[in-house]
Formats: structure tokens, sequence, C-alpha cells
């Protein structure tokens, strides 16, 4: 049962390899936000929601650039 279980989670990406790619993922965003700390001169708070605020945009610019050539690739036909 035991191999079950762990093979389940190698699928799913689960296991050592998921906990390593989050713990690296979370030293990045933490770069990232000491980085804005820093250069700002504000609080680890205020960073992060500034931080936040950056992703927002991002996936904001991204949400309206895909709509924008689906509708453009929608109109071809």
């Amino acid at each position: 049962m035991l191999s079950l279980h762990s093979s389940l989670l190698a699928r799913r990406g689960g296991g050592l390899g998921g906990l390593v790619g989050w713990f690296i993922r979370i030293v990045i965003y933490d770069i990232c936000i000491t980085g804005i700390s820093d250069v700002l001169g504000v609080s680890r708070m205020v960073a992060l929601f500034i931080f936040l605020g950056i992703l927002a945009v991002i996936a904001f610019a991204g949400y309206l650039l895909r709509n924008k050539y689906a509708a453009d690739t929608a109109d071809d036909f």
C-alpha cells in the first residue's frame, strides 16, 4: 500500500520533488520581497503588498492579451 501511495504522489507532482520545488519558490519570493523592501526602504509587509500588486498587474495584462488574441483568431473563421 505504501508503494501505491508514493507512486500516486509522484504522479501528481508531490513527494520530495514537489516539496523541494515549493521551498525553491518560497526562497525566490522571499528574495524578491527582501529586494523590494531594501530598495524602497519600506517594511517587509508593505513590500509583500507591492509584490502581490506587481503579480496582479502581470496576471491582468496576460488575461487581456489572451482575450485579445483569442478574439482575433475567432474572427478569422
